[in-house]
């Protein structure tokens, strides 16, 4: 336990050493992306954003991620969600906390709870910026299976936490079926955290069982469509069954329609893009920390049908989507049809020194695929 120790702290130094600096920027700008690589901000601290999502405005992208602490003990929240920003992708300047865990043992966000994949969208008739994010009681495990909903005047916060809440809840989805408004079998009644690998969610109507308190929200992302619309997209139903939920207008609840897709395929880490009028869908399989072989999709439509596309990676380490889990799909601003894959490469036995994988987006019959590539740089896409 001492080594383990040791070696915990000296990553924690090495990750917090400054580059040389002057006037709050690093003096050598990065010009390129080295997946996997330490990647520091203006300060030369490596960027601390993890699980993480984009927004893009007036020339600006703003990074929000999970902001880690050193050790075992940093895969829960102990600061809150970082944000920063850049103007070329590269480089990247420290905007701070956004959104902070309390100190009050009573709130939702009490240091110590579970708080991921934050993703933030602007609202432009309230002109207000939203954040969602997985959200688990302190102390619970990931039995809560909730949403957490924020909101600022500013995209760089502070972020006023709202509240937090199941999805969907008493709201039948599009698909739904007869069997799944029968009476919940009394054994099948008790939430558990994971379906038995032999069992389908129809046989146990996990559907059913949480419609009055609510639909499972753990790995989700958010998604704008042309039309303003926002969806809420998820793994539900013990990890079996992404559910697809549009958005009310000022995107601070679910309208109640609502769709199940792949069902019984279990997966998380969903991550989606249009392109050309078509959905592209992008997660993998449920492992916990450990990276697996992802999935992709597409459907003409963001309520389906989705047709399976197989793993988009296609060079070594395939089987392990390049030792990543997808978080998001950037597209890059004044660049036509130009998408980044953003992946976490995941270290939970010390959370401040996971990596970020970072990928462009290439399409091949029909598909979209993912080269690996040792560094890149925006010019792939020229």
């Amino acid at each position: 336990m001492k080594r383990i120790f040791l070696a915990a702290s000296l990553w924690a130094w090495i990750l917090c050493q400054p580059l040389e600096a002057q006037n709050g920027e690093i003096k050598n700008q990065l010009k390129s992306f080295t997946p996997g690589a330490l990647w520091k901000d203006n300060n030369g601290v490596h960027i601390n954003a993890h699980g993480g999502g984009i927004l893009y405005e007036k020339g600006t992208y703003y990074w929000f991620g999970e902001h880690k602490t050193e050790g075992k003990g940093g895969n829960v929240a102990q600061v809150g969600v970082h944000c920063y920003s850049s103007t070329d992708l590269y480089n990247w300047t420290d905007q701070g906390i956004a959104l902070s865990v309390s100190n009050d043992p009573t709130s939702d966000i009490v240091k110590g709870c579970i708080l991921e994949r934050p993703k933030v969208i602007y609202n432009r008739k309230t002109e207000k910026y939203v954040m969602w994010f997985h959200l688990e009681p302190k102390g619970k495990g990931y039995g809560g299976a909730l949403v957490g909903i924020a909101q600022a005047d500013k995209v760089t916060g502070p972020y006023t936490f709202i509240r937090s809440t199941r999805a969907t809840p008493q709201s039948w989805p599009v698909n739904v079926l007869d069997l799944h408004k029968r009476p919940v079998p009394e054994k099948y009644r008790a939430e558990r955290a994971n379906l038995n690998p032999t069992e389908h969610p129809d046989s146990v109507n996990t559907l059913g069982r949480d419609f009055e308190k609510g639909q499972h929200s753990r790995d989700m992302t958010l998604f704008v469509d042309d039309d303003g619309k926002a969806y809420h997209i998820c793994s539900s139903e013990s990890n079996s069954v992404i559910h697809i939920a549009e958005l009310t207008d000022d995107y601070l609840d679910f309208t109640g329609k609502w769709v199940r897709a792949f069902v019984g395929r279990r997966m998380e880490a969903p991550a989606i893009f249009k392109k050309n009028g078509l959905y592209y869908f992008m997660g993998s399989g449920c492992t916990g920390w450990r990276p697996n072989e992802a999935r992709s999709a597409v459907a003409p439509s963001i309520w389906g049908p989705w047709t399976e596309l197989g793993n988009p990676c296609v060079d070594a380490d395939k089987e392990t989507t390049y030792r990543s889990q997808s978080t998001y799909f950037l597209p890059v601003a004044g660049k036509k049809d130009a998408i980044i894959y953003m992946g976490d490469r995941w270290t939970p036995e010390n959370a401040i020194d996971g990596r970020y994988i970072w990928l462009p987006v290439e399409f091949k019959d029909g598909k979209f695929i993912l080269h690996w590539y040792d560094e890149w740089d925006l010019s792939v896409f020229d």
